[in-house]
């Protein structure tokens, strides 16, 4: 298995990013072909760190190469461009890690 995992410090705009981020963004996620599941935690609490983390989103693919495969995808590259719409909602760009 193969996960895209994506790191969200608290928002400037809990509210709006809430908002964005489910109505419009998650449902963009929900169209990555290939995509096997997808998972998002609300943060409690952090250690060892300064960040000030507020959500983690991980989603799971079969294989690093399908999930390369998905991302380069039209609808993987309209979730990645989208992005940029939450930076309005936030302090710092999310930070993303690709593991296996």
């Amino acid at each position: 298995m193969a996960k895209v995992i994506v790191m969200y410090n608290q928002p400037k705009d809990k509210e709006g990013f809430e908002k964005y981020y489910y109505n419009v963004h998650i449902p963009l996620v929900q169209r990555i072909p290939n995509l096997k599941g997808a998972e998002i935690h609300h943060v409690l609490q952090v250690q060892n760190t300064n960040e000030d983390l507020f959500l983690i989103a991980e989603l799971h693919f079969d294989d690093p190469q399908t999930l390369g495969q998905a991302l380069a995808s039209p609808e993987g590259r309209e979730v990645q461009g989208d992005v940029l719409n939450l930076m309005q909602f936030l302090n710092k760009p999310p930070v993303i890690a690709i593991v296996d």
